[in-house]
């Protein structure tokens, strides 16, 4: 009967093991030197040898004719426990043994001594998966169990093992074999078989393998049968690797922003019978891999493709930047995420494609980011040229405030009156500062920002009405603030003007004349009883003003 590659090659020592020398170094010696636990524990990824490694330390344990710690596969024994034929060494599947009563069963045979072997070795696979009340029942046994047994539990999620076992074991790590390690293994499997593997093949294998010999083995066990040289093109086919051109097409049209194209190419995958989810699931492997390639100068090691798509990742890599793909990725996560609950999974991947394709419809920091960094490689590239324009001279003008000369009292009422000044139109002010208007009579109020503080404490409405105004001082009584063009319907609701002068008051000490500044009024503000005081002259009253 014919027996899969990872079945016939499994390590029969210690020696045979690859990639896990800290560990098998340290159960040779145990053994060697007669010192081995009463329980272990092998926590790892899967296929990098745990359940190998539990096999040959039972067989070491109880060989007759070991050697420097590895069993010597020719006793009785050691032939034994290979064929199953030696019932002292016990292989125990949590996943489907996972109860109280298995575990009572496991106690009261423990109890037995071993039949044919010296120790009776107990090897629980999978053993996270026993309940709780299994747990509780092998805590005593697995603390202090007869010198005649020895217990091996592995498992590949040992997070969700309880402290209380974790601290009766002693614990072995098994890391992922490294690509180099295990495309040497391949090649020696692969002369034994007679295939010809080339080095680009076993690299390749070794890398989807990621990290797993068992993996590696099963993926050489396919491709032996599928073409006689074995090289990146026959394992990228036999892997199913082969034909993810859309991939890249997708990419491309991401890359140029060209959403028209790609809702195409996603309408005729939809056609051909994609699931789109799967399709935004290998869009985000992509773009882990540009990613990958951009932060990464040898980044081969570190992806699974065949030359001619790594080839094609380092120009697409090139033609985008980091933040672009690391934006691009946050989008096809959140997507895929959301993908699930929709109603119309077509329409939800149409929707992912042109957020892709199209940064300026989403507003958040990643995607200003993104757009950010594509405008300083479209200059740096010549894409787009910045002239920076000279601003023009700006000619110094003097400002020169003078005092006007204080008003004489009206002496009779047939004193001709004085001609009212008007007020001019101020010179537009830069943004920047504030620069006091050409008039002799209108000052800036240099106040403003005390007065507007303490208007702060009072009325907050009133502030965001008043921000980023400004405020002059008229003839000495006019107080004329300069602010949005609603700002005058607005002072007159309410008693907002009596808020604003009471507060000048309190910082200056004088009460102003409430107005507002208009670019366009070309006379002096009037006090409202101005026009009762004309009349009254007229009629040769004497108004003696204070």
């Amino acid at each position: 009967m014919y027996r899969a590659f990872y079945r016939k090659y499994r390590p029969s020592t210690f020696t045979d093991v690859v990639g896990q020398d800290h560990i098998t170094t340290t159960l040779e010696n145990a053994v060697k030197t007669g010192k081995t636990s009463h329980a272990y524990l092998f926590t790892g990824s899967r296929g990098t040898g745990k359940t190998s490694c539990a096999k040959i330390l039972a067989k070491a344990v109880n060989c007759i004719n070991s050697h420097d710690g590895n069993p010597c596969n020719e006793c009785e024994i050691c032939k034994g426990i290979d064929s199953g034929a030696i019932l002292d060494i016990i292989e125990i599947d949590a996943a489907s043994n996972n109860g109280v009563d298995n575990i009572r069963d496991l106690r009261e045979e423990a109890n037995f001594t071993p039949a044919n072997a010296k120790f009776r070795v107990y090897i629980i696979d999978e053993v996270h998966m026993l309940s709780i009340g299994a747990f509780n029942a092998l805590l005593k046994t697995l603390e202090e169990p007869p010198a005649h047994v020895i217990f091996i539990l592995a498992t590949t999620e040992v997070h969700k093992l309880p402290s209380t076992i974790l601290s009766r074991c002693q614990r072995f790590d098994f890391k992922r074999i490294p690509p180099e390690a295990i495309a040497g293994r391949l090649k020696e499997v692969a002369v034994k078989e007679n295939l010809q593997l080339a080095d680009d093949g076993a690299m390749l294998i070794a890398r989807i393998a990621d990290g797993a010999m068992r993996d590696a083995l099963s993926l050489l066990d396919r491709c032996s049968s599928y073409e006689e040289l074995i090289d990146s093109a026959a394992v990228a086919s036999s892997a199913g690797l082969a034909g993810r051109e859309y991939i890249f097409e997708l990419c491309d049209c991401i890359i140029e922003k060209d959403a028209a194209k790609a809702l195409e190419v996603v309408n005729k995958l939809y056609n051909d019978s994609c699931d789109m989810e799967r399709l935004i699931t290998e869009l985000t492997s992509h773009f882990r891999n540009l990613m990958v390639s951009k932060a990464v100068k040898n980044f081969q090691d570190m992806i699974i493709c065949s030359q001619g798509e790594i080839e094609i990742i380092r120009q697409q890599s090139a033609k985008t930047t980091l933040a672009t793909i690391m934006s691009c990725i946050d989008i096809l996560t959140a997507s895929a995420s959301t993908m699930k609950q929709g109603a119309n999974r077509r329409t939800s991947a149409e929707l992912c494609i042109i957020r892709l394709c199209t940064p300026s419809l989403d507003g958040d920091l990643n995607a200003i980011l993104r757009r950010l960094s594509e405008l300083e490689c479209a200059v740096a590239s010549g894409k787009i040229t910045v002239k920076a324009e000279t601003p023009a001279p700006v000619k110094e003008t003097e400002f020169k405030v003078e005092k006007r000369p204080e008003p004489k009292p009206v002496e009779s009422a047939k004193e001709p009156e004085k001609e009212e000044v008007p007020l001019p139109e101020p010179p537009p002010a830069p943004q920047e500062e504030q620069v006091a208007p050409q008039n002799v009579g209108t000052v800036p109020f240099d106040n403003w920002p005390e007065v507007l503080e303490k208007l702060y404490a009072k009325d907050k409405s009133l502030i965001a009405m008043l921000t980023g105004s400004s405020a002059f001082i008229h003839q000495g009584k006019y107080l004329l603030i300069k602010g949005s063009p609603v700002l005058e319907l607005y002072l007159k609701t309410g008693d907002y003007s009596k808020i604003i002068r009471e507060a000048v008051a309190q910082i200056t000490g004088r009460t102003y004349t409430l107005a507002v500044y208009n670019n366009k009024q070309e006379q002096t503000p009037k006090n409202p009883l101005s026009d009762l005081v004309s009349k009254a002259r007229n009629l040769g009253v004497k108004i003696e003003e204070e």
